[in-house]
């Protein structure tokens, strides 16, 4: 509905998924799996209101539907918003803060270990990026940068706070495809 939508969908068709995007009730409940991109977090909880996917969502977020959640998505998604009123699904056990690294001007690509997808460093790119503050007992941490959680799993749920749809590696992709098929 709002920020990178388009760069997940030719990822997931790179890797050779069939990939739509969604926008409705109807579509939603046509997935098997969904990427909450990033964008602009308070956009995007407005948008999945006003198009009346905000509960179906949480249903089918209860319902262990598998979720890539990337930067705002996280924020959607996420328990709590630390130093914000804003509304989040509260589907993933993280408290998270808004643009942490900084404003825009501030954004920056990084390389980050990720064992999960082998030894060669991922590109990772962070725009107004959130930082994960804290995590709960079900939450697995599989990267960090600065010491701060930047890509997590909750069961069928995936979360990075930075981009990699905008980068030409699949790995994550891949990785989230993979467990969605429960096959990690």
């Amino acid at each position: 509905m709002q920020g990178a939508f388009r760069e997940h969908v030719d990822a997931f068709r790179r890797c050779g998924c069939e990939a739509m995007e969604v926008r409705t009730r109807e579509e939603l409940d046509e997935v098997a799996a969904l990427a909450i991109p990033g964008g602009e977090s308070t956009a995007i909880t407005k948008l999945l209101r006003s198009f009346g996917l905000w509960e179906a969502l949480l249903k089918r977020g209860a319902e262990d539907l598998p979720i890539l959640a990337t930067c705002a998505g996280v924020i959607v998604l996420a328990r709590g918003i630390v130093g914000s009123d804003q509304v989040s699904l509260g589907l993933l056990d993280v408290a998270v803060r808004r643009n942490a690294y900084g404003r825009q001007v501030d954004s920056f690509e990084t390389e980050l270990k990720i064992e999960a997808l082998g030894t060669e460093p991922v590109p990772a790119i962070f725009i107004r990026a959130p930082i994960i503050e804290s995590v709960g007992p079900k939450v697995e941490v599989l990267a960090t940068y600065r010491e701060k959680a930047v890509l997590v799993r909750q069961g069928r749920i995936l979360a990075a706070t930075f981009h990699p749809e905008l980068t030409a590696d699949l790995r994550l992709h891949q990785y989230f495809l993979e467990m969605a098929e429960g096959k990690r």
